[in-house]
């Protein structure tokens, strides 16, 4: 059984993809770059901004990096004055899994800052045992998060779990030989996932907990 479960956030938790692709396209579309597709923009969440502009821009000046980031930022702080709402089943298993006496924590490509806004907007402020961000250690797929949440809590990287949507959470576990439970719903498809052979692939986050307890 896993101690220590690590997730990520937007869309593993948060059911916040579409939003940050409209913001992403809105701002891309001030600074005057091209306005990626709504698949283009879903496909780099998770990343830190940095290395999610690179991948959509190649070349981007860093003047531009610094534009967009601004006005990403602008844009999904207004649209998101409501939160996105969790994916089904998402706040009840957390809390059953908390109450098991799992440890639990966030690795996600939000700023601190992000972070801090959306665990306020939410009342989810000292839920999760830890959490970490981009800024603060490094942009998926490096897998500096995991080892500082690792470090923190003193737990083996066997008894700990990584559960994300993106092959950038998948990666990032398998690069240090963390267990990893991967979610069909978001960003990235299966066929995508199953490549860093994963524990499982699930369709309900419910459904987590199968493989938690006794795989």
């Amino acid at each position: 059984m896993a101690r220590l479960l690590i997730f990520d956030w937007d869309g593993t938790l948060s059911d916040s993809l579409d939003r940050i692709a409209h913001c992403l396209r809105l701002a891309s579309r001030e600074v005057g770059l091209p306005v990626p597709s709504m698949a283009a923009a879903k496909n780099i969440v998770g990343l830190g901004l940095y290395d999610a502009t690179e991948r959509l821009f190649p070349g981007i000046g860093r003047d531009q990096i610094h534009a967009l980031r601004d006005g990403y930022a602008r844009h999904f702080v207004r649209e998101d004055e409501i939160p996105c709402s969790f994916y089904p089943g998402v706040l009840d298993t957390l809390e059953k899994l908390r109450n098991n006496g799992h440890l639990l924590a966030v690795a996600t490509g939000k700023t601190r800052k992000g972070m801090d806004r959306v665990l306020k907007a939410t009342a989810l402020e000292g839920f999760f045992h830890s959490t970490r961000t981009a800024d603060e250690t490094a942009s998926k797929p490096n897998p500096k998060m995991l080892r500082t949440l690792l470090d923190e809590f003193a737990v083996p990287v066997a008894d700990a779990l990584m559960v994300g949507d993106t092959e950038y959470d998948m990666q990032m576990a398998h690069s240090i030989d963390m267990p990893r439970l991967a979610v069909s719903y978001g960003a990235h498809e299966r066929h995508r996932l199953l490549p860093y052979r994963p524990l499982g692939c699930v369709d309900d986050f419910e459904k987590i907990i199968d493989f938690i307890q006794y795989k």
